[in-house]
């Protein structure tokens, strides 16, 4: 690996790019210590702290986790890209029910740059409506934290806010363009592995004896084993084509293969449930009714049981928007295609539904498991770990992205990538 990272900076362009991320990813760290107008940060700093310790702690270090500590210190960074994330969600699956948002996908590069515009705008929308409600929220119930009227910082904030998510969503475009990765994602990546030095100092902190720190290692080596595993897993169908004759020449008679994906919905199922236990969640806050926080807390078996059954329907939810068997089905049909052992047309339909519905099950127990992981730790340990696998998915699936990409440099110039046996595979 060494020896890799050493040749990626003998390619000029490789080099670039990694120097070029680097630079724009201090920017980006710099940024989370520029704070809102307005606010007094030793109070918010408190009153952050007294929030942590309740049983709404897990939602606030879960959301911190994904800002990479901006909404601790009260950033112009504190919406990081959740917007821009929320946008792209809702218009994905907008696009399986609106035939318009189907036929723009369908355009090609042009399509694809009227729904990046769309989401855009939607972002705009969404991180203004987030942006005054936090600061509106935040205004309210901690006056104390102001040091200007609260009109006017409601002003400055929900402005600050918004505009602190449209320069991450520049930053995250020059990456893009100039970097390495995709720029959204390697800031995700950025924030939450930032948060890791701060996962060690609490469990230091936390005085774990020996057989904890056992678990605790244990658990986080077979966390990132297990997500590269499935990360990686994918069930192919072989579809094969019949050869046909065209003039004097002779067409298809190729076999090719169509990739179902284990963990096929990503970290999606897991960021649609956590947002809607969090509402209950944050209700019971405002009521301090002891018996609704009990109840509703972040550990309370209902909560955690509630957690699980929305990421399974979530998983299935979103397999079943985006996978289409219906239209794979007659696209095979129509290309003159089919899967051996089955007939085309309907049988292919239920076969390739029967497959999904069996690959979907095991990624939603995947994502099951991978969500209780910081419930495990902290029941064991004892220490208010958030050491989430939601978080570990993410970083896991943005390292291998990147390390694709510098792989694929590296073997165009006849460099030894990352792996010496075979190369790192591709996540199609």
């Amino acid at each position: 690996m060494w020896k890799a990272l050493k040749n990626a900076f003998r390619i000029p362009e490789l080099r670039d790019r990694i120097v070029f991320t680097l630079l724009m990813l201090i920017v980006f760290r710099l940024g989370i210590y520029v704070p809102v107008p307005g606010v007094n940060l030793k109070a918010w700093g408190a009153a952050f702290s007294q929030m942590g310790t309740g049983s709404a702690g897990g939602l606030l270090s879960f959301y911190d986790v994904f800002t990479g500590g901006a909404f601790r210190s009260f950033s112009i960074f504190a919406l990081s890209v959740t917007p821009y994330i929320n946008a792209s969600i809702i218009l994905q699956l907008l696009s399986s029910v609106i035939p318009s948002l189907k036929e723009m996908l369908k355009e090609g590069e042009e399509g694809r740059k009227k729904f990046q515009k769309l989401t855009r705008n939607l972002t705009v929308l969404l991180g203004a409506l987030q942006a005054f409600v936090i600061s509106f929220g935040l205004a309210r119930g901690f006056e104390n934290i102001l040091v200007i009227p609260l009109w006017t910082f409601v002003f400055l904030a929900t402005v600050s806010l918004l505009a602190g998510t449209m320069f991450l969503l520049w930053i995250g475009d020059r990456i893009t363009e100039k970097g390495i990765g995709n720029g959204i994602s390697v800031l995700i990546f950025a924030g939450i592995v930032a948060r890791y030095p701060t996962y060690f100092r609490t469990a230091v902190l936390g005085g774990l004896n020996i057989f904890e720190w056992i678990f605790l290692l244990g658990v986080m080596f077979l966390m990132v084993i297990g997500i590269i595993y499935v990360q990686q897993a994918e069930r192919r169908i072989m579809v094969q084509y019949a050869s046909r004759m065209v003039g004097r020449r002779i067409y298809g008679g190729t076999s090719t293969h169509i990739p179902i994906k284990v963990n096929h919905s990503g970290v999606i199922p897991i960021i649609f449930g956590w947002a809607i236990v969090s509402i209950p969640v944050g209700i019971a806050q405002l009521t301090n009714s002891e018996t609704a926080k009990s109840l509703f807390s972040m550990t309370s078996p209902l909560v955690i049981t509630i957690y699980a059954v929305l990421i399974f329907f979530f998983t299935y939810f979103y397999s079943v928007v985006v996978f289409d068997p219906k239209d794979i089905s007659q696209n095979i049909k129509s290309y003159g295609g089919y899967i051996p052992g089955i007939r085309p047309g309907k049988p292919t339909e239920q076969y390739i539904t029967r497959v999904l519905n069996r690959i979907t099950f095991v990624g939603a127990l995947f994502l099951v498991a991978i969500a209780l992981v910081p419930y495990l730790v902290q029941g064991v340990t004892g220490v208010n770990i958030w050491l989430g696998g939601t978080s570990a998915l993410i970083a896991v699936g943005v390292a291998l992205d990147i390390a694709q990409q510098m792989e694929a440099h590296l073997i165009m110039r006849n460099y030894e990538g990352f792996v010496k046996k075979g190369k790192l595979p591709g996540r199609r």
